[in-house]
């Protein structure tokens, strides 16, 4: 059988400095157990840290849980822009390139015609300025003989 047996520990028995007794003045009171004086603390400014060193000192007061979350939310939102990024290129490449595949040639087609069309205006012109000029040459040319 097992017996149990006390030990007293003399730390506990000592006094220990704990907060003041009522009737003492607190105004009097300074700290002078503290290795740490307010001298010895480095100075940080904005320029000694940066905002990603920032960022990541945040994670630790969110909670593992929302932590992950917010990683799964944010992948997926980049996966998304990153699949829409890609087809929207590829459907710019399929446009552009149909645009001047059969664009281009019908632009040319397009001018051809046009100046056809000026050309034959411009004879029609002729023609009635000939008429104008000479009235009895142009009605003997211009009617075939039966």
């Amino acid at each position: 059988m097992v017996q149990l047996e006390e030990v007293e520990d003399d730390e506990l028995d000592q006094a220990q400095p704990g907060p003041l007794s009522i009737g003492e003045d607190d105004d009097d009171f300074t700290d002078t157990d503290s290795s740490i004086s307010d001298d010895d603390l480095p100075v940080l400014t904005s320029s000694d840290e940066s905002l990603t060193e920032r960022l990541l000192a945040l994670r630790d007061m969110l909670p593992p849980s929302t932590r992950r979350r917010i990683a799964s939310t944010t992948a997926a939102v980049t996966g998304y822009v990153k699949t829409g990024l890609l087809y929207g290129g590829k459907t710019l490449w399929v446009v552009s390139t149909s645009a001047l595949l059969l664009g281009v040639p019908f632009a040319f087609a397009f001018a051809d015609e046009q100046q056809v069309v000026e050309m034959e205006k411009e004879q029609r012109m002729r023609e009635m300025g000939n008429e104008l000029l000479t009235p009895g040459a142009a009605a003997t040319q211009g009617r075939p003989a039966l």
